[in-house]
């Protein structure tokens, strides 16, 4: 490196020096020898020039190298640099005078004066070998660092319109407007497949996936729509009536033959209803008997006999038919029989349905295209009525804001797992059909879903905390048990973040070749947008995500009665802790909840959402659809937010979950488990309190991963149930957990008096968690209500 740097200074003084000289008697013989020799010292110039950048390139590769061959020299090396910030700093402003002058001598490779030369080269020549090779691809990491590629769409500092109402809305559109389409000719969900059908070129739309070393196998766009009116026209054969709001239940995972018979209910204008394990019996039963259901579409026998059973106990009366995906091999075919119900192969009613085709019955704009089901915490489940108008606006918001970062296009592909039974992955499905997309199904078990992503290789992500947690968490146990990686991990996370404030967002960096490559490689290395929501994401997961993905991470907040999205961060956004201003197609606004002390004008309050998105009610519960529905359309959320600032959105907790201790402190608890989350220790969190007590407890399930690495390290051979139940480990994750919640500013009274520790995650299966893995508080209150008084009892007696 040192030698073609002198050698190209050598080579620019000479030039300098020649081209000073000029005597006004020169002869034109003399003048034009002088131009030939300047042309021979130019192209030398240039030569020296490309050797130059060959250098530099070459001391890129070798960094690279050096990661997994000179491990102890490297650490020694990136501490070493990291002293010299300032020296590099200095550097990279003369390399930023290299490029100024680079315009001023219109060549097209790096060019310096011999000054930054020797400045440089005083720099890098007396550090050892890996130094020199560290810091000199750093400094030309930075030097190459590229423009911006994510300019936010609006002011940081301002992101959202004030009305005179005090609602708020989005700055993508007009002050005041909502947006209820994106294209003329996309008004109901039958139109925004059609719209893909169209721009993709009959690409593909739907793939599966076999087994562990398969290859994902496509339907096109059009096979997808032959095969959905083929279904749609046996239907129609089989009793369902288009235009009478008649439902179609379908309780199976997400893969094709879902997607096929949503697409036959949009077609003609039959109404889907999803049904799903985690509702439970008693839901399950109320939900067929309050719809009425004539078909049922299953994708296995064991949920076909299922349903028979529910039949034969009274319930399902109107049921006249149960299709199966898998075929019908285990049906209790004499049950079904006794009960005058048809059981049907998906096959079978694919084929017959091709020999009676029927003209579709197209969907308006006001038509019920969908009930979903919200799970809730207690009582019957509530069917949100959603239309097609309203899906539309709320797909077409979601499209216009990330197109702020890039368009989506048939050349994006998303990996469905996300459960279908809920509006987060319903309307990201319309938004890629909307845009000519490919959507592959994972193979309906979690545990393989990063094959099927390294396999798939999505460019597009949509995910809940639960799951990205999991993964920082793995990838932070990995990193903490190495010097080096944790050096470089901290040094790479602290320059992509510099990056993300200037609006760099990429996988190109050195950062990415050697620290976050193999974090990329998880997520099939392919995707560039990610969203999350259901829930909170910590604001460190969900920085290291932006950074480790090389990616714009996006997260929403959102409820099933406003279709999916209400409030959306905007690409470009390098801040957390929020959930960004309104959606185009949402008034918001926060109002008084006196019983709490929280007031609109000091922008606290009750989020409630008005719009273009949201559900007109309730199906048949007209009491329930007053109760959370206003007079003037304003849906009352129950969550309590804050306006930041900046015109975004954090929502603070949930209204009912909302409890008083002795001293008259209102806790919300939602927000202290976030907090205590961000304990490296903790996994979970479910927070309580006693309104004759001044302190809350929790109860604690911490993270088995982080906790066997501290095990070891301490030298501690228990497994993970024994840890739980070792009253010096619960003092050092408690110690921890109020440290963490010191450092977030909580105050007193929300730091845990104490906590007991649980072995057992809190799951949708022990019934913890509802199927949105929020956690279920009546239910956790019952579990735990033995465990929190003797907790109360052994700091303050009976």
């Amino acid at each position: 490196m040192e030698q073609p740097l002198k050698e190209l200074s050598q080579v620019q003084n000479d030039l300098y020096e020649r081209r000073k000289v000029k005597n006004d008697d020169d002869t034109p013989e003399v003048l034009y020898e002088r131009r030939k020799n300047d042309d021979d010292e130019v192209k030398r110039k240039e030569e020296k020039e490309d050797e130059v950048t060959v250098a530099y390139e070459t001391l890129e590769h070798e960094l690279t190298v050096a990661y997994d061959t000179v491990e102890n020299e490297l650490v020694d090396a990136v501490l070493k640099c990291m002293r010299l910030e300032a020296t590099i700093a200095r550097s990279c402003q003369m390399l930023k005078t290299m490029k100024e002058k680079k315009q001023e001598l219109k060549i097209q490779k790096l060019t310096t004066s011999s000054m930054d030369i020797t400045g440089l080269s005083d720099y890098l020549i007396p550090i050892s070998t890996s130094v020199a090779v560290a810091g000199a691809g750093a400094i030309y990491y930075i030097y190459k660092m590229p423009d911006p590629t994510c300019i936010p769409p609006v002011d940081l500092n301002d992101q959202s319109y004030v009305l005179e109402d005090g609602s708020r809305c989005s700055k993508l559109v007009p002050k005041g407007e909502l947006l209820s389409c994106m294209y003329e000719d996309v008004r109901t969900m039958y139109d925004t497949f059609m719209r893909g059908l169209k721009i993709s070129e009959n690409g593909p739309c739907l793939g599966t996936r076999s087994g562990p070393n398969a290859e994902f196998v496509w339907l096109s766009y059009q096979e997808v729509y032959d095969q959905s009116l083929a279904f749609g026209s046996w239907m129609l054969d089989n009793g369902m009536k288009s235009k009478e709001d008649d439902i179609v239940g379908i309780f199976s995972q997400n893969r094709t033959e879902w997607v096929l018979t949503e697409r036959a209910c949009c077609a003609y204008t039959f109404v889907p209803v999803a049904l799903y394990d985690t509702l439970g019996d008693q839901a399950v039963a109320f939900i067929i008997n309050q719809t009425e259901m004539k078909i049922i579409v299953c994708d296995v026998a064991t949920k076909a006999n299922h349903i028979l059973k529910m039949v034969d106990s009274g319930d399902g009366k109107k049921l006249k038919v149960i299709v199966v995906m898998n075929g019908l091999d285990d049906v209790n075919q004499d049950l079904a029989n006794k009960l005058n119900v048809q059981v049907v192969a998906y096959n079978d009613a694919l084929e017959k349905g091709k020999l009676s085709l029927k003209p579709v019955v197209l969907p308006s704009p006001d038509d019920l295209g969908l009930i979903c089901y919200t799970s809730g915490t207690t009582g019957d489940p509530k069917g949100v009525m959603i239309t097609h108008g309203t899906m539309i606006a709320n797909v077409a918001s979601i499209t216009s804001n990330l197109q702020a970062f890039r368009k989506i296009d048939k050349n994006d592909v998303h990996l469905s797992y996300l459960p279908l039974a809920h509006m987060y992955e319903r309307a990201g499905q319309q938004t890629i059909f909307s845009e000519g997309g490919q959507i592959g199904f994972f193979r309906g078990d979690v545990k393989l879903l990063l094959d099927d992503m390294q396999t798939l290789k999505p460019t597009l992500f949509f995910s809940v905390p639960r799951l990205l947690n999991r993964i920082y968490d793995k990838v932070m146990a990995g990193v903490s048990g190495s010097k080096l990686k944790s050096t470089l991990f901290n040094w790479a996370l602290s320059s992509k973040t510099k990056d993300l404030k200037n609006f760099v967002i990429g996988k190109s960096s050195i950062w990415d070749k050697i620290v976050f490559k193999k974090v990329q490689a998880l997520f099939g290395g392919r995707v560039d947008i990610v969203i999350t929501g259901s829930a909170p994401l910590e604001p460190k997961v969900l920085d290291f995500f932006r950074c480790a993905l090389g990616c714009v991470v996006l997260e929403a907040y959102g409820q099933t009665e406003a279709v999916a999205g209400v409030t959306f961060s905007v690409a470009g956004d390098y801040n957390s802790g929020m959930v960004g201003p309104p959606l185009p197609c949402c008034y918001v606004k926060l109002i008084d909840v006196p019983e709490y002390g929280y007031y609109a004008k000091n922008n606290q309050g009750e989020v409630v959402v008005k719009g273009s998105s949201v559900s007109k009610g309730y199906y048949k519960m007209p009491q329930k659809t007053a109760e959370t529905f206003d007079s003037d359309g304003w849906l009352h959320t129950g969550d309590i937010g804050q306006w930041l600032p900046n015109g975004t959105l954090k929502i603070i907790d949930r209204q009912k979950n909302l409890f008083k201790l002795s001293q008259g402190e209102y806790v919300a608890p939602e927000k202290l488990e976030n907090t205590y989350a961000r304990s490296m220790y903790v996994a979970q969190a479910f927070v309580e309190g006693d309104s004759l007590q001044p302190y809350v407890m929790s109860v604690i399930v911490p993270d088995e991963e982080v906790l066997l690495g501290w095990a070891k390290q301490q030298s501690i051979e228990d497994n993970f149930t024994e840890l739980c139940k070792s009253e010096s480990v619960k003092d050092m994750i408690l110690s921890d957990v109020i440290k963490t919640g010191r450092e977030a500013g909580l105050k007193g009274f929300e730091l845990p008096k104490d906590i007991m520790l649980l072995s057992e995650l809190f799951s949708v299966e022990n019934g913890l968690l509802t199927p949105t893995f929020k956690n279920k508080r009546p239910e956790l209150r019952t579990r735990f209500k033995k465990d929190i008084t003797e907790l109360y009892e052994k700091h303050n007696g009976k």
